[in-house]
């Protein structure tokens, strides 16, 4: 529909029948909803690609050469903070796509999803939202050391709101607060979880058994 703002994507992958595919596929299957500005096969040269086309979301594969994907992750979350970032990997390692997560990355898909399905997670994770395969989930949850949060009972709430998937707009609405205090508060309950993304909160949250209470 016209009135339905596109997304602007860039492509970090060194594949460049994936990044074509991409480039043909994502516009046919969304209604022209979702379109490609920018791809580059350098992990090097993505924060820049990205500084410079200004996207919406960013696609950063995670197996590429040197530097990688994670540290394309990183870079991009710290030359621009605003942008989204999804992983994305061919491979069934869940090993690389925690890193990922942990260098700023807002989701991960598998790199075999069809093109079509691709829309609903990307809105969702522009939303706010972390998208995670269920395995890829199972292993954030599953608990690799003793973790103790001293949070008071408003920081608890809105652990859960984040681990059980409200986006901003929802969680506003619970608090009777604005959208931009609600991203104040996210912020700082990141900073003292020590956790850099809503994926790596929602583990946590899940590793102490905050999601039962």
């Amino acid at each position: 529909m016209p009135d339905r703002p596109t997304i602007r994507i860039v492509v970090v992958d060194d594949h460049p029948l994936f990044v074509r595919g991409l480039e043909l596929l994502l516009p046919a299957a969304t209604e022209k909803r979702v379109e490609v500005v920018g791809s580059t096969g350098d992990a090097s040269a993505a924060a820049s690609l990205v500084s410079r086309t200004h996207p919406d979301l960013t696609l950063v594969d995670l197996h590429m050469p040197p530097p990688g994907g994670v540290r394309a992750v990183a870079a991009i979350r710290r030359t621009t903070p605003r942008v989204r970032i999804v992983a994305m990997s061919g491979g069934d390692d869940p090993a690389p796509a925690l890193e990922a997560l942990r260098a700023g990355a807002e989701g991960y898909l598998p790199k075999s999803s069809e093109p079509e399905e691709l829309l609903p997670p990307l809105l969702a994770i522009l939303d706010g939202w972390a998208v995670l395969p269920s395995e890829l989930l199972r292993a954030l949850l599953r608990p690799t050391r003793a973790v103790a949060i001293d949070l008071d009972s408003e920081e608890r709430r809105l652990l859960r709101a984040l681990a059980t998937g409200r986006s901003t707009v929802e969680i506003a609405e619970e608090l009777h607060v604005s959208e931009r205090t609600v991203k104040r508060m996210i912020a700082a309950l990141l900073r003292k979880l020590r956790v850099s993304s809503r994926a790596e909160a929602a583990a946590l949250a899940g590793q102490v058994g905050l999601l039962g209470e």
